[in-house]
């Protein structure tokens, strides 16, 4: 808002100029006759003085009556006013994180220099790694989940809904032509599964939706799961009346934060429906008891539902924080392309803990002990559609154990492409007791790193690349010692 936006400004340099003069607020009373509460509110972008209370201020800080009113602010101040005139406070939903916009204003207030040095750092950063806007809204989306553990109850209630209004039965697998029959009924969509993949340039778009004709073009080789997520999606916008929305999928560009923020809505409450909690709830319960993992048993339950390996293993993320407690996880998605040795981390879901793996933009290599690089070595070798592991993971610090779970599948859409899908649960003594197969002795164990240039293993047999990082910080401690011996020999 202009007026809020403008008593922030006059609040922030009236507070620079006290603090130029070395006055203290009690001071610029004294001097001023005006209470101390009064200027308060004023530096704090509660209130605006009116015109004869500028000029006295003017008159005893010795400034000219134009400077204090004008909206120009000095290099010091320059980066929170950028801030304050872009539409991040507008375009981001602060209140999903419990966050009012004039906490944030009351931080500005209350340490300029400070909040002015982080801000700049944070543009800086993001200009050195080319950090587009859409990769700061998904940002703050993986924030927003990691913060409810990836559990929304009202969006579990409106999958609930959708069944009970068009009598879907969540207990049998939902066919595509079930939905796609709502969404011609009751939505008047128009579907055409021609026009999308014969088109030049749009061969990697899975559905582009017309939102004037409602239109629904869905490419024509997408499978029978991709076709049945794509139609519960659009049921769920459709159902929770969202407007703005991204319209193509996988998107291609978002201008604000509610195409994304709705766009995961949509999504959630799409698996939701096609994968039902109650269901996953009784058969991992059943895997989870058992003394040894049943592979076959978790592989017939990925296969029960009509939806990806992706899709399942992202809804493991709901289930497992909800109906077990597990809220130590992530949740990775790499890509790799036969015939070369790079591989991509492309999505990522951290709850709770902070040692598991991220994504790394530094041309680093990924450690090829993680059962998510090794399932794309299984699945290349095989030729099959779908291939699964499991290991348990040690990272080089103390206690710092995972239980992963990985699987790979060819990419429908790019020739000689394929991707990983990772849950990886932190292993505490809560998982053990709620997971008794971790305690199994023939479940594979084995040391990984991050990358291969931060990885502290000295006997790794796949390693490809020095870690440079470690010996560079073991050169800097070497100096900082013979400095501090130096000291103390000199002292």
């Amino acid at each position: 808002m202009k007026e809020d936006y403008i008593k922030l400004i006059f609040g922030l340099k009236l507070r620079q100029i006290r603090n130029d003069k070395d006055l203290s607020l009690y001071g610029l009373s004294k001097l001023s006759g005006l209470s101390k509460s009064y200027l308060n509110e004023i530096e704090n972008g509660k209130k605006y003085p009116k015109p004869d209370k500028i000029v006295l201020l003017a008159e005893k800080l010795e400034v000219p009556y134009d400077q204090l009113v004008s909206l120009k602010l000095d290099k010091k101040l320059a980066p929170i006013g950028r801030l304050l005139e872009s539409n991040v406070f507008k375009e981001i939903p602060l209140e999903l994180f419990g966050i009012k916009e004039r906490h944030l204003i009351e931080l500005v207030s209350n340490a300029p220099d400070k909040v002015s040095a982080f801000i700049s750092t944070i543009i800086e950063i993001a200009q050195h790694y080319n950090f587009s806007k859409e990769s700061f809204y998904l940002a703050s989306l993986r924030s927003y989940q990691e913060a409810n553990y990836n559990y929304f109850k009202h969006l579990e209630d409106e999958a609930t809904a959708i069944a009970n209004r068009f009598q879907i039965n969540l207990s049998s697998s939902i066919k595509s032509e079930d939905l796609k029959e709502i969404l011609i009924e009751e939505y008047h969509y128009k579907i055409n599964a021609e026009a999308l993949g014969h088109q030049h340039g749009l061969e990697n778009l899975r559905s582009v939706f017309v939102p004037k004709s409602k239109t629904l073009l869905v490419h024509h080789e997408v499978d029978e799961s991709q076709r049945t997520f794509i139609y519960a999606k659009e049921l769920a916008y459709q159902h929770l009346k969202i407007e703005q929305r991204v319209n193509t999928f996988p998107w291609l560009s978002f201008d604000s934060f509610d195409p994304v923020l709705n766009n995961f809505y949509a999504s959630y409450v799409a698996g939701a429906l096609i994968l039902s909690k109650q269901i996953l709830d009784i058969k991992l319960k059943a895997i989870f008891e058992k003394d040894t993992f049943d592979k076959s048993a978790f592989l017939q339950l990925i296969n029960s539902f009509n939806a990806s390996p992706e899709s399942f293993y992202q809804r493991l993320t709901n289930i497992l924080p909800a109906s077990f407690g597990i809220k130590n996880l992530f949740f990775l998605r790499h890509t790799h392309q036969v015939g070369t040795d790079d591989y991509w981390l492309k999505k990522e879901l951290h709850l709770a803990h902070q040692h598991s793996p991220r994504a790394n933009e530094t041309d680093e290599h990924y450690c090829r002990r993680w059962a998510s690089i090794k399932v794309f070595k299984k699945i290349t070798s095989s030729n099959k559609e779908h291939e699964m592991d499991i290991q348990i993971s040690e990272f080089p610090e103390p206690d710092v154990k995972y239980l992963i779970l990985s699987s790979a599948t060819k990419d429908p859409f790019k020739d000689g492409h394929y991707r990983s899908i990772t849950i990886g649960m932190f292993i505490d003594k809560s998982l053990e007791r709620k997971i008794k197969f971790i305690k199994d002795p023939s479940l594979n164990s084995y040391k990984v790193g991050v990358t291969c240039e931060r990885c502290s293993i000295t006997d790794c047999d796949v390693r490809k690349s020095p870690p440079k990082h470690l010996i560079k910080q073991e050169k800097h401690n070497q100096v900082a010692n013979l400095v501090r011996e130096l000291m103390h020999e000199f002292e």
